[in-house]
């Protein structure tokens, strides 16, 4: 129970001759039954008694909590002294339980465990990683990671220095894997030298260039000036191969990144091993190393060894189906196999507890009972949801706090609690990532009267969810649930909700997502001024926010801030709301004028790392002022750890010059949508992390080129990952700025999609990285194969011509896999792909006439091609090479009459389709 809390209780009752002595003497208790909660924790394995105890610590809990919210709940209301006195009786009763649980407790023995035993989680300073190796353990698993890397190594780097990067959550052994390969005796032969840092949380250029500089050169180091360190160690390492091995590393920052690795050069490899996607970005791997669980195999040999010091149950065949079940249960986490192993080597009387007595497999249970106690309290309240249920993070997170089961003080924002909390136990395998989301929702059907009758009852309610249910008006009686901390309406059909509501004033999350038929929120909002989580996206026919938002100083997630018709002052009411982050939207920005999108002082909410920016889709573009547009944009810069951008429906010619500005080095996605009056693009190309870009229906765009990359720019999109460029109508050029050899676009481009850009012309640009290309009707547009050297799927509709490029093409597309070909006038291409799909194609009378055949394709679809008679081809009748055909689809070609007479010698054709094809009368004798 908070102290912040009772703190507030004494303060309402000071003066009263009964209440204010009885909580005193609370706070003179709580703080000693906290101290033994560890104590009783464990001892309540085996103690009945203790167990007991703690059952009925957890029922007074909540009766205090009960208490605590009422009196918070009357700092809202006229105060009277009817009601303190109404709290004497239950006060007391408390009281009366708080001091047996006393007395009880120290019959039961319970003390305080010290801070630095080792059962006091979390307290004492954690051990870091070495390069050294305990010889006395044999490592599984991740040997074919270990070759890949060592091969990687091995190679030269004459351009520079050269990364690995080892990437995975907490526990799946990458610094093991670090360590395997820092250790291997051919990479101590290829490197002269070596050095290890764990550089963990804290990230401190100097003092890791310090100990980099220390273990070369096995010499203490007292200097302070990071320019004399680097100086030092270009020189230690001028003419050397060094291997260099950073582990753990959190910082996201590309500066302190580029600053580290200005000493190194030619002959330097970094292998760098992170929890993080985006620090394996910054740091510009080579190759990143994605660890993945291992083999069931793999964890239950790990685990025996360090349970039983055996590589197998063999020798232990009393513990062989019990343990199994745990290894199944540690979900392919080497370190989970090796704590739980390392657990039960010790604490044996787990073991020979019987399954019945304690409900679950008696070693798992070990596993709950070493969780800290605010882990065992967030973990048992999920034993509510039914079995196999799929959740997101954020929605366990939002229930854990209505229940109270969440240390704000300590952590009081969500993002941390994600880390520390829901992480923590995602790391011991008690959450499993789903292998599928499902995103469908099954509504029940609640008549109002039901609730009329069932809301009165519902007093001590602290969660409440009507998500997905078909009803359409709420009773007027909330005001009697008054501990109400989560309520969620959300994909349900409710169409105004009561303005009982508003004296909701312990609530925290209130989610109305997918509420399509609610026309707008309750007018008193401003009251409940402890929400902390505004949901209402997708909310069609809510058109404006109601007054008084600003006085929601804790909100931390609103989704959508509407700005309605003559009301862009209220956009000035969100300077108050500091607390704000995560995704966020303004909605109906032409409403709102440049002193209004000022005052909003968005770019000082710095949790907001997803922005939507959106004007109204209903206006003409002829009635649009393109000078205040552009200067609304202009003061709406948001803050510089943005990741994710979305400009919508954007009326200015022009776009504002902080969306390229080098500050925004966090930026991974940018949208540009529906901006018809953009006439040139913003230079981006400089976003060291930009990773997504799109552009669409953005028709008075002509040329793409100079302006998106800018003048002069080497490596442009250094890590642009996919571009998507539609309905761009207008545009008739992209000049990808090539007569500079040396500069590099596009280098880590894997997808491309060009589609609804009619006056595109000319040939693309060279995209060696490319790994899936689509077009769409872009007719004046001729596609070169040759230029994608890494393709593996390609699909065209609606194109003018796709050619190979030259006659040793075909060897350069080897990778390849599967082509779509729709409504296509003119190709030339015959590389062997996995998957051929051709559609729409009017004038295919053969596939011979344009190089294509069937042997080469394990899938095999022609759909919609009217003039194709047959698939007979040289190709077919000259089977040099046994055919890889396993599925030939034919539907709706009206002309096609036969099928290849030789199709029996496909050994490994195992489905024919034939659908809608009149023309096709009878088939081969030996084809049947």
């Amino acid at each position: 129970v908070g102290g912040k809390l009772l703190n507030s209780a004494l303060n309402f009752v000071a003066g009263h001759k009964q209440l204010h002595p009885q909580l005193k003497q609370w706070q003179s208790i709580l703080p000693d039954i906290q101290a033994v909660l560890d104590d009783a924790e464990e001892k309540q394995i085996k103690n009945e008694g203790v167990k007991k105890w703690l059952e009925d610590l957890q029922d007074l809990a909540y009766d205090v909590d009960d208490i605590f919210d009422a009196f918070a709940y009357q700092d809202f209301t006229p105060t009277s002294l009817l009601f303190k006195n109404s709290m004497i009786p239950k006060v007391k009763k408390i009281t009366d339980r708080l001091n047996s649980l006393t007395t009880r407790r120290s019959c039961l023995g319970l003390s305080e465990i010290l801070s630095q035993a080792p059962t006091s989680k979390g307290k004492q300073p954690r051990l870091q990683p070495t390069s050294v190796m305990d010889e006395a353990v044999e490592y599984f698993g991740r040997h074919k990671e270990k070759q890949e890397m060592i091969k990687l190594l091995k190679g030269n780097n004459s351009n520079g220095v050269s990364v690995l990067s080892i990437v995975g959550m907490g526990g799946m052994g990458k610094t093991t894997l670090a360590q395997l390969v820092y250790n291997d005796a051919t990479i101590n032969e290829s490197f002269d030298l070596k050095a290890w840092v764990c550089v963990s949380d804290y990230f401190d250029a100097i003092a890791i260039t310090k100990a980099i500089l220390q273990s070369i050169t096995s010499e203490s180091c007292d200097y302070s000036n990071l320019d004399l360190l680097q100086v030092k160690l270009k020189e230690k390492l001028s003419g050397k191969r060094f291997l260099l091995v950073l582990d753990d590393i959190w910082n996201e920052n590309y500066n302190d990144w580029t600053i580290l690795r200005s000493p190194f050069g030619a002959g330097t490899h970094i292998i760098v091993t992170t929890r993080l996607q985006i620090v394996s970005s910054i740091v510009d791997p080579l190759k990143a190393f994605h660890l993945d669980k291992l083999s069931d195999d793999d964890c239950l040999s790990i685990f025996t060894q360090h349970a039983l010091k055996a590589r197998n149950f063999d020798g232990h065949l009393q513990f062989k189906e019990i343990g199994e079940k745990i290894v199944r249960r540690c979900n392919g986490l080497p370190l989970a196999a090796k704590a739980i192993g390392s657990l039960l080597r010790t604490v044996t009387e787990i073991w020979n507890l019987p399954e019945e007595q304690c409900g679950i497999i008696p070693a798992l249970r070990l596993s709950y009972h070493h969780l800290p106690s605010y882990l065992k309290r967030c973990f048992a309240y999920c034993s509510i949801l039914p079995k196999d249920y799929e959740f997101v993070e954020e929605e366990i997170i939002l229930l854990w706090r209505a229940e109270g089961l969440l240390q704000q003080q300590a952590m009081p924002q969500i993002k941390d609690l994600r880390n520390q909390y829901f992480q923590d136990l995602v790391s011991r395998s008690f959450f499993q990532t789903s292998a599928l989301r499902s995103s469908c929702f099954v509504g029940s059907y609640l008549i109002n009267a039901v609730l009329v009758d069932l809301l009165p009852r519902l007093g001590c309610l602290r969660v409440l969810s009507l998500s997905g249910c078909w009803i359409t008006e709420l009773p007027d009686g909330f005001e009697n649930l008054k501990h109400l901390r989560y309520l969620n309406f959300s994909y349900s059909s409710i169409e105004c909700l009561p303005n009982s509501l508003c004296t909701l004033y312990n609530l925290e999350t209130l989610l109305l997502k997918m509420c399509s038929r609610l026309h707008k929120l309750p007018s008193k909002m401003e009251n409940l001024v402890n929400l902390q989580y505004l949901d209402i996206r997708d909310t069609y026919l809510v058109h404006e926010m109601p007054f008084g938002i600003d006085k929601l100083t804790n909100l931390q997630r609103l989704f959508d801030f509407i700005i309605g018709e003559g009301d862009g002052h209220r956009m000035r009411e969100l300077k108050y709301l500091s607390n704000l982050k995560g995704d966020f939207c303004l909605s109906w920005l032409d409403n709102v004028n440049c002193q209004d999108a000022r005052e909003a002082k968005l770019n000082e909410k710095l949790g907001i790392d997803r922005l939507a920016l959106r004007w109204s889709i209903n206006l003409k573009k002829d009635t649009r002022n393109k000078e205040v547009e552009e200067c609304v944009l202009d003061s709406l810069r948001p803050p510089k750890k943005l990741e994710h951008l979305v400009i919508q429906n954007y009326g200015g010619a022009k776009f504002s010059t902080w969306i390229a500005d080098s500050s925004f080095k966090n930026l991974l996605s940018l949208e540009l949508h529906s901006c018809e009056n953009g006439k040139s693009l913003p230079s981006i190309a400089r976003l060291p992390l930009l990773k997504n870009l799109s552009i669409c229906f953005l028709h008075e765009v002509h040329k793409i080129g100079v302006e998106l990359f800018g003048v002069n720019q080497s490596n442009a999109f250094a890590s642009l990952e996919t571009l998507r460029f539609e309905n761009v109508r207008n545009w008739k050029e992209w000049d990808p700025c090539e007569d500079d050899e040396q500069a590099s676009k596009f280098p880590n481009l894997l997808e491309l999609s060009i589609i609804g850009c009619p006056q595109l012309l000319g040939r693309l640009p060279t995209l060696q990285s490319l790994q899936k290309l689509e077009i769409d009707a872009c007719r004046r547009l001729v596609v070169s194969i040759s230029s994608f050297s890494s393709l593996r799927e390609l699909s065209i509709d609606w194109c003018e011509e796709l050619v190979d490029g030259g006659s040793s093409s075909a060897e350069e597309v080897t990778s390849l896999k599967y082509v779509s070909l729709k409504n296509i006038s003119k190709l030339d291409i015959s590389a062997e792909k996995e998957t051929l799909d051709i559609s729409g194609w009017n004038e295919l009378e053969s596939l011979s006439q344009n190089g294509l055949g069937l042997v080469g394709h394990r899938f095999n679809k022609i759909t919609d091609c009217p003039q194709l008679v047959s698939l007979e081809t040289e190709e077919i009748l000259q089977l040099d090479k046994t055919p890889v055909v396993e599925s030939l689809e034919i539907r709706y070609c009206e002309r096609f009459n036969r099928l290849p007479e030789i199709l029996h010698a496909f050994p490994f054709i195992t489905r024919i389709k034939l659908e809608k094809c009149p023309g096709l009368v009878c088939f081969a004798k030996r084809n049947i």
